[in-house]
């Protein structure tokens, strides 16, 4: 998977980030996780219909994937205070059909998020639903599974 994204921002080094790059485009998530780290904050995707991590496309003003990951876990979640592990999680590439109908994919790199003691999520207008999934009871339908396991990993 690390020789496939390599070869990809290679290729692509000026439009790798881009929605317009039709050969896909890289994206960045948050696998955010609560202070005690025994909880992950999941949205109900209202395109997809299923509980995802938060994240999504980066934006011009965005200096790295860690900060277009940080910027997206705090717009959907309304968390303020978050805090991103830098070096990334987990990397999936998955086939997505774009706004336009037209097929593409996502290189989405995903990241590990703390939340503060305490933290409320706030719904967005960009979720049907948002909510503190136990690590131990995760929804279905879900492939949240592969990054809590590397989370617990790098958590110890």
């Amino acid at each position: 998977m690390r020789h496939a994204l390599l070869a990809f921002l290679d290729a692509r080094p000026d439009d790798a980030c881009s929605r317009s790059c039709e050969p896909g485009h890289l994206t960045a998530s948050a696998l955010v996780v609560d202070a005690a780290a025994e909880h992950t904050l999941l949205t109900l995707h209202p395109r997809v219909g299923r509980w995802l991590q938060l994240g999504g496309h980066c934006e011009d003003g965005d200096a790295s994937l860690a900060d277009a990951a940080l910027r997206e876990a705090t717009e959907e979640s309304g968390i303020d205070g978050l805090r991103i592990d830098p070096a990334p999680l987990h990397v999936d590439v998955h086939p997505i059909t774009c706004s336009l109908g037209l097929p593409t994919r996502h290189l989405d790199v995903r990241f590990l998020v703390r939340a503060p003691q305490g933290a409320v999520p706030r719904i967005s207008a960009e979720s049907d639903d948002l909510r503190w999934w136990p690590l131990d009871a995760l929804p279905d339908d879900t492939d949240v599974p592969t990054m809590v396991a590397a989370a617990r990993t790098r958590l110890g």
